[in-house]
């Protein structure tokens, strides 16, 4: 199992950094490398479908998820279905004052090829994401 857990420090109210991080097409506007849309239900419930491609022209991967909580404004969890992801996924929005804090985890299983990729791009992925956040933050207090 890899766990991943990231944080950042939004100056938006929470509905607003809710709305921003699950407005599922929107995130290939701040996520790196990654185009996100929805393939089953609306997107906004439990058992909705999601599809992520991460890479770059036709290198990289499919990543499919199904909602499986969905408590707005503060909690969506999406179970990873793929055959390369595989595993849990949690977008939680804290209050903080009047802005918010995002904290997004990722719980992933595997055999040997993910534990594999993970020694050989883990501390690239977490950079990634940490940019990542980084410029959802900006996207998301532009909108408020």
């Amino acid at each position: 199992m890899i766990d991943v857990v990231e944080r950042v420090d939004v100056a938006a109210p929470v509905e607003v950094t809710w709305a921003a991080i699950t407005d599922w097409p929107g995130q290939g506007e701040w996520m790196l490398g990654t185009t996100v849309k929805v393939v089953g239900g609306d997107g906004r419930g439990i058992g909705s479908a999601l599809s992520a491609f991460t890479g770059v022209g036709p290198l990289g991967f499919t990543d499919t998820m199904e909602i499986t909580a969905w408590d707005p404004p503060t909690r969506c969890e999406v179970r990873h279905t793929g055959r390369i992801v595989r595993g849990t996924g949690v977008f939680e929005v804290r209050p903080r004052g009047a802005g918010s804090t995002l904290v997004w985890e990722e719980h992933l299983e595997g055999g040997p090829l993910i534990g594999l990729g993970w020694r050989l791009g883990g501390v690239a992925f977490r950079v990634g994401v940490r940019h990542s956040l980084r410029r959802f933050a900006r996207l998301a207090e532009a909108r408020a």
